[in-house]
């Protein structure tokens, strides 16, 4: 790896080739990878890239001027004090504000690495326009900025609306679900049948541990997230697991109280909650009626609660 003040001025040209390449092409992947939700910021990062691409076409003039034809191979990784960049553009589907900070981060060190090498290049020539490049990257560090205060568009923030749903409201509310009707069966059967709250809280704990573990494999495991634009797999396991082990602990804690029928009471009126914050998801994000939210939630609830009654009592 060479030092940053090794370089000479051909091999600093090459270089900063090669750094206009690359950011021209992560530009062009952004706005593929934003396509389809954000069209215009998308529009926005092509800009970009025909810029670069400028940049690099005055760059090679400049280069096949003073050393010909022949442009050696360096890369940013190359040379020792260049940031490594995390490849957010090869993920999919994209997250804007990731996408806006990235390419702010991009256009403020490629500025400073122009600054730097103006100031110590002797070529008058290659010093112009290394100078002119730094301002021009300036330019473009603000025009990141500005893209990244951007307010989206109706359109694009109906989109955006669209993904945190699918993203997060879908696996959120499917362990919460899950999580909340799926464990009363085993923890009301328990309770009735053991007519002991500790040993009914285990059961619950368990209960509601093993579903969150097996809800968020299951959500991860579902899709890579590459076609439906659901997002990364583990993200929406992890949220749809978390959700699962929250929506079970929510009645079970209540059997920490040694008075069983005093324990009971609390997790009824939990459930009770509980259910209603499902209606009530279902009905702001998934676009439910409130009626038939709450119905639907409530006759699911209510027959596994009956279940674990008649199971326990047997």
């Amino acid at each position: 790896m060479k030092t940053f003040d090794s370089l000479t001025e051909q091999e600093i040209l090459a270089l900063a080739i090669s750094l206009e390449e690359e950011d021209a092409r992560v530009y062009g992947d952004f706005a593929d990878g934003l396509q389809a939700d954000y069209p215009e910021q998308a529009e926005k990062f092509r800009t970009m890239r025909r810029e670069e691409d400028g940049h690099r076409h005055r760059l090679l003039e400049l280069y096949k001027s003073k050393f010909g034809d022949h442009v050696p191979l360096i890369r940013r990784q190359d040379v020792r004090g260049f940031v490594n960049r995390k490849p957010v553009w090869l993920t999919r589907p994209l997250g804007l504000k990731t996408v806006q900070n990235t390419a702010e981060s991009m256009e403020v060190e490629t500025r400073r690495f122009y600054e730097a090498v103006a100031r110590r290049t002797t070529d008058a020539g290659i010093r112009q326009l290394l100078g002119d490049l730094a301002e021009e990257e300036r330019n473009h560090a603000h025009t990141a900025e500005r893209i990244a205060l951007t307010k989206l568009s109706e359109d694009e923030k109906s989109q955006q609306k669209r993904l945190f749903v699918l993203q997060v409201i879908q696996p959120g509310l499917a362990g919460l679900m899950d999580g909340s009707v799926s464990t009363l069966a085993p923890l009301f059967a328990a309770a009735f049948a053991t007519h002991n709250s500790f040993a009914t809280f285990l059961v619950g704990l368990a209960a509601s541990v093993g579903a969150g573990i097996s809800m968020g494999f299951a959500e991860a495991l579902s899709d890579d997230g590459s076609l439906t634009g659901r997002g990364h797999p583990w993200a929406r396991g992890f949220v749809c697991g978390l959700m699962t082990t929250l929506g079970g602990i929510g009645h079970t804690l209540p059997f920490l109280i040694p008075n069983l029928k005093t324990a009971v009471a609390v997790a009824v009126c939990v459930v009770l909650v509980e259910l209603g914050a499902i209606s009530w998801v279902r009905h702001r994000f998934m676009d439910t009626p409130w009626t038939s939210a709450v119905l639907q939630v409530a006759l699911g609830g209510a027959l596994v609660f009956l279940a674990g009654i008649l199971i326990g009592i047997s």
